[in-house]
Order: C-alpha cells, then sequence, then structure tokens
C-alpha cells in the first residue's frame, strides 16, 4: 500500500476528515496519513485504542515515535497520560493498550537503524523559549540529533510566522489554529512540507501549540520499510 508517498509534495490531511481503518486487533483503529506498506510499513498514523483494548506484544525494527493527544497510552514500562512524547528505537519492544481508551499520533520504522535513544517526557514540562528569529514563536526541544530535529512550538495570536524549510517540514496542530498557503489548519490538522519549502503562516485568535519535526525528510530514502 502506498499513501501520500511521493515525498516531493506538500500534503495537508484533516484528520478529523478521515475515516477509521479497523487494525487486526479489535478496538484499535487507525486514520492513516502516509503510508509505505502492508500490515508491516513505514507510516504516519492517528491511532485510536477503545476502553480496555490491546495490541499484541512486538519489537520496533525500524522504530518508533508517538505523541499521546487523549486519554492513556499504556504498556508494561508505565502510563503515558495525553501529552507525553516518546521514542522507542529499533530493537525496542512493547506491548501496547489502554484501560481507559486514548488516540495517538505516531510514525512508525523511520528512526536510523543505529538509533538507540529513548525519550520519553511530558511536553508540558518542558521549559520554552523565545526564538529570536521569528517574532510571536516560543518553543521547547524534544528532541534532537545529526538527522532531525522535533519541537513543541508555540505561537502567539494573530502572529504572522515565516520559515524557511530546506530540508522540509511536519507539523500537527496540537491546539488552536492557523492558515498557511490559503488553507486554514485546526486542531490534529496534520502538514507535510518538502525539501525547499517557504513556511508562511496566520496564526489564528487563539494562538496555536504544534508539534514541528525538521530535517528528518532529507534521510527518507535511506530508511528502509
Amino acid at each position: 500500500m502506498e499513501l501520500n508517498a511521493d515525498f516531493d509534495k506538500r500534503v495537508l490531511i484533516h484528520s478529523d476528515e478521515v475515516d477509521w481503518v479497523a487494525s487486526p486487533m479489535a478496538g484499535v483503529d487507525r486514520r492513516m496519513l502516509d503510508r509505505i506498506g502492508g500490515e508491516v510499513a513505514r507510516a504516519t498514523s492517528i491511532v485510536r485504542y477503545a476502553p480496555g483494548s490491546q495490541f499484541s506484544s512486538h519489537t520496533h525494527d525500524g522504530g518508533e515515535e508517538f505523541i499521546v493527544l487523549e486519554g492513556v497510552f499504556q504498556d508494561e514500562h508505565g502510563d503515558y497520560p495525553a501529552g507525553t512524547y516518546v521514542r522507542n528505537p529499533p530493537t525496542s519492544y512493547h506491548t501496547p493498550g489502554s484501560e481507559p481508551g486514548c488516540i495517538i499520533f505516531v510514525k512508525l520504522r523511520q528512526f536510523s537503524g543505529s538509533d538507540r535513544k529513548s525519550v520519553r517526557s511530558d511536553m508540558s514540562a518542558q521549559g520554552s523559549v523565545v526564538d529570536a528569529s521569528r517574532p510571536g514563536v516560543k518553543m521547547a526541544k524534544l528532541f534532537h540529533d545529526d538527522r532531525e530535529t522535533v519541537n513543541l512550538e508555540y505561537w502567539a495570536a494573530d502572529a504572522e510566522i515565516s520559515r524557511e524549510v530546506p530540508d522540509g517540514a511536519e507539523l500537527l496542530v496540537l491546539e488552536g489554529s492557523f492558515d498557511e498557503a490559503g488553507e486554514s489548519l485546526r486542531k490534529f490538522s496534520w502538514l507535510r512540507l518538502p525539501l525547499g519549502s517557504h513556511l508562511n503562516v496566520k496564526v489564528g485568535s487563539d494562538g496555536a501549540k504544534v508539534w514541528v519535526k525538521t530535517r528528518h525528510l532529507r534521510y527518507m530514502d535511506e530508511i528502509g520499510v
């Protein structure tokens, strides 16, 4: 299966307009954003766990990165409430599920094969700093290495924000809204910009909180499914 698999193209998806697709595990459904492969795939999705549901135990051959959007995600390593950011590197394993139910944004099989760094952080507890190059922007760093940067950004109400993204970018709106390229993005809208793009936004009257991942698209061809 290939879905939004051309990384040279801009993609915008309002996830609340995408149908839920059942996974092989009862109670676990997905909204697919991009995908290359079958049931084992390099994929970006929003996944919903019904209360009491569980996925089978598995090893992350290509890594897993996720944000808990609603509810509480759980595995044998602990509970992950809404607002938790997690990176499970290649060779890690778990048995995911959720007694109360949850929704997560997840990226699968997109790590460097040599990456072994685990991350688990409460995004709301990360201190933010003003971005001096972009008025109206505060940033909290979630992850950075020689291949990618992941930040949580807070955009002030009604701000006009401009940024070159020569290595591409991926954004998920967590709160608020903004306009980009003549289109309005809202909560849980997902935007992927190809290499050589320019991000130019007008933030809504309530401001916006946005998960922003950059530089990783430069290496997508090096990552196998």
